[in-house]
């Protein structure tokens, strides 16, 4: 592995034990600069790993709790007029950051969830006709709470398919637990330390998009999203940006596992992360999340011409 990465998953894993596999794939996908949407039971961990990630990362990070009687003006901001200036002055919102947590984003109103459409996807925001740039680079980590439970808002595909990856963390092992149960894990947030510079984080995105993806690497992500959009079995196609995502993801998976070159174990690492939410019409139960990303998966040879 490479050794950058073992020093940043060696941090967060001061806060976050036993979750070595979702740690590197959120960091997959904070290395590719895409947003994350972390969908979990409450009281799993899906804030930490979030505030850990951005902290031993150095970026600049900001929390919003969604509720249902959030307002836009309250994630991007609001013009208030200065009497002594006679001018109106932006107030700007917590999404003028570099990471960005939406908490609970399925428990806001359809409205709200909108706000971030432009941001996620043009890193920048419209308020009263004026458009502002978002630092860079702009990162959305959002939490979700599955959507059997009361309060919850569903979103929409088109929101969902802004999303690079989507992870769940799933309940601690039975060790990890009773570590955490027997106080062995003193490490606070205080504690983590920052790994990567700016500009060292600047060159591992330079790194990761030289990794090198041959051509049966290509056909083999065409043949999976092609069966996406030619089957049956499939309620939403994978678009031309998940196939992108796909590709990118595979680089970051490779460099992080120390090498310059995707072979396929690659992308079948990160395909259910990358493609599994947006192929659904709506969000699925925990335990059967990635049901369909498989069915692709044993439907592809990779090693087929």
């Amino acid at each position: 592995m490479n050794l950058q990465v073992q020093e940043i998953i060696k941090q967060v894993n001061q806060v976050i034990v036993g979750k070595q596999e979702q740690i590197k794939m959120a960091l997959t996908c904070l290395l590719c600069q895409g947003h994350l949407l972390i969908e979990d039971l409450p009281g799993m961990g899906k804030t930490t790993l979030s505030h850990s990630l951005a902290k031993v990362l150095g970026l600049h990070f900001n929390r919003v709790q969604f509720t249902s009687d959030l307002l836009p003006a309250d994630i991007l901001g609001v013009n208030i007029f200065d009497s002594k200036n006679q001018q109106f002055q932006l107030h700007q919102g917590p999404v003028f950051t570099q990471v960005l947590l939406a908490d609970e984003i399925n428990r806001s109103n359809p409205k709200t969830q909108s706000a971030l459409l432009e941001a996620m996807e043009e890193k920048q925001v419209t308020i009263d006709g004026a458009s502002y740039k978002l630092p860079s680079p702009f990162i959305v980590i959002a939490t979700q709470n599955p959507m059997h439970q009361s309060g919850t808002y569903a979103l929409p595909e088109s929101q969902l398919d802004r999303f690079f990856m989507r992870i769940h963390l799933g309940y601690p092992d039975w060790q990890s637990e009773k570590l955490m149960l027997s106080g062995d894990i003193n490490a606070s947030m205080e504690a983590l330390q920052q790994v990567v510079t700016t500009e060292q984080l600047d060159n591992i995105k330079y790194n990761i998009i030289q990794v090198h993806s041959s051509n049966a690497i290509l056909d083999y992500i065409l043949r999976l999203v092609t069966m996406s959009r030619e089957s049956d079995l499939f309620p939403n196609p994978l678009s031309p940006r998940a196939s992108k995502a796909i590709l990118y993801a595979a680089k970051a998976w490779a460099y992080i596992h120390d090498r310059d070159y995707v072979v396929p174990e690659d992308i079948q690492a990160i395909l259910p992360a990358v493609s599994e939410h947006r192929m659904r019409s709506s969000m699925s139960d925990i335990g059967n999340e990635f049901s369909l990303s498989k069915q692709l998966l044993e439907q592809i040879d990779p090693l087929a011409a």
